[in-house]
């Protein structure tokens, strides 16, 4: 079984167990047919039905939907007629994955539940809030032109849940988030942020939506920093370059450097990079060291995001909020991996490292996390139709976004146009004039830097979060090691 590192608030709970749920917790996971609790929910529910604000960092499908709809089963009234709570998610398919397990866990209970998310008609959502939905699962985007279209109130909300808060920041829904905050009763609400990693951006989200948070995290044990996550993508060695970019349109980093084994490799990857309308650019060993500082100067400043390049012209490099590290190829020796690795999660900021490998590497990366005790996980190469949706869903939320912000007259100037797009959209030859209009929009914002959480106050510093000492190496918080149990 594998072991978990378990970190908890100073004020920890016991942890939950089947037998000692209320009644009408136990009938709902009875119903769902759970024969145990999983870790993350084991753990977090306690802190959930003690109303507590809480950022829980737990990876996607560790069973953390139940851990924050189950207690809604018993904290949620049938009888009023009003969204009690939202599940903000980062895309149409978490969603509705989110809103299956909320109709199981309350089957029979009387609360109702909708997801809502962009792409589709008004009809059946808006119909599911006059009727009453107490749970609404949806995309920021979505929710929040149901709210301006008063379709929506959340007068009566009492719980609000931002799932996977890493990559809503990546999909671009920052100001859609913070415009939907306006609309929150001033009364305090209790809030949950689940997020596999804990960036500063999504500190900065964490700062401006909870209160005094308590801090839980389950990862696995290792003898590295709990903030950074260590990925492997298996990829055809002829198509590495047509990988690289699928993973970088799905990952959308913030921050990156690229390494490579060779010079020769390096100068390829950033035309590549290049041609499919990325920010990158390279340094070598025979750059001038005028030159390359120019160029780091643009990576720290937020100016460039993917720089890539060798171990030899990489060495000394320090960027504090560099978010990704990607290994485009293996390096030669084991601990060259660690030194690459390194160059993410500096400073407390939370980082991932992403690896590029075949069959035959795959077993070197194996050894590797079993010499240094690294939690590595394989992820499933995006396939093309994959990142076309989710591209596709990107654009939908910055468009929308867009509409939003314009006032009665711009509308007006947008509807003269609207007879033509629906004549180019029902032409094949002619859908290709839009496409190419939705491809330079999103070159010109996804492949530029989506809008995240700015300090609030010039020269502010996060602080205030329970993981800031965790991340500064220190142990102030209770932490306890468990086994993983089986899977419900």
């Amino acid at each position: 079984m594998e072991k978990l590192d378990i970190v908890e608030p100073e004020d920890s709970l016991p942890e939950a167990e089947l037998s000692t749920l209320p009644a009408k917790l136990q009938e709902a996971v009875k119903s769902a047919g759970w024969k145990t609790l999983m870790p993350v929910q084991a753990r977090a529910i306690p802190y959930v039905c003690a109303k507590r604000d809480m950022m829980i960092q737990s990876r996607t499908g560790s069973g953390k939907t139940g851990a924050f709809v189950l207690p809604m089963v018993e904290r949620l009234d049938p009888n009023q007629a009003a969204c009690q709570a939202l599940i903000l998610a980062p895309t149409r398919e978490l969603a509705l994955q989110v809103a299956d397990n909320a109709e199981t866990l309350c089957k029979g209970s009387g609360i109702r539940t909708i997801a809502v998310y962009g792409g589709v008609g008004y009809g059946k959502q808006i119909e599911a809030f006059r009727q009453g939905a107490h749970i609404v699962i949806g995309t920021p985007g979505r929710v929040l032109d149901h709210i301006l279209s008063r379709n929506l109130s959340l007068e009566k909300i009492k719980m609000l849940v931002f799932d996977e808060a890493d990559r809503m920041l990546s999909m671009g829904f920052y100001p859609d988030m913070k415009r939907l905050q306006g609309f929150l009763p001033k009364r305090h609400i209790q809030t949950l942020m689940f997020s596999a990693t804990f960036p500063t951006e999504v500190l900065r989200l964490a700062n401006q939506f909870l209160k005094d948070p308590g801090f839980l995290s389950l990862s696995s044990k290792n003898v590295h920093a709990v903030n950074i996550e260590h990925v492997f993508y298996v990829t055809p060695g002829m198509e590495k370059d047509i990988a690289l970019t699928r993973i970088i349109e799905v990952e959308n980093p913030t921050s990156a450097i690229i390494f490579c084994n060779t010079k020769a490799q390096v100068h390829y990857v950033t035309v590549v990079l290049k041609r499919f309308g990325y920010d990158a650019e390279e340094i070598s060993a025979d750059l001038s060291q005028a030159l390359r500082e120019k160029t780091l100067n643009k990576v720290r400043k937020g100016q460039l995001r993917f720089l890539v390049a060798t171990d030899v012209a990489a060495r000394g490099i320090d960027i504090p909020e560099l978010s990704h590290v990607v290994l485009y190829e293996p390096p030669d020796d084991p601990e060259s991996y660690i030194h690459r690795a390194g160059r993410t999660g500096r400073a407390g900021a939370a980082g991932e490292a992403i690896s590029l490998v075949n069959d035959m590497e795959k077993k070197d990366m194996e050894r590797i996390a079993r010499r240094y005790g690294i939690d590595m996980q394989e992820r499933p190469l995006p396939t093309e139709d994959q990142v076309e949706t989710l591209v596709a869903e990107r654009v939908t939320a910055l468009l929308e976004s867009k509409l939003r912000s314009k006032d009665q007259m711009q509308i007006k100037r947008v509807n003269r146009f609207l007879p033509l797009a629906r004549d180019l959209g029902q032409d094949e030859d002619e859908a290709a004039l839009l496409a190419m209009l939705l491809e330079e929009y999103y070159q010109q914002t996804l492949h530029g830097l989506p809008p995240v959480p700015k300090d609030e106050a010039p020269g502010a510093v996060v602080t205030g979060h329970p993981i800031d000492e965790i991340n500064q190496g220190k142990r102030p918080k209770r932490q306890r090691s468990g086994r993983r149990r089986a899977d419900s």
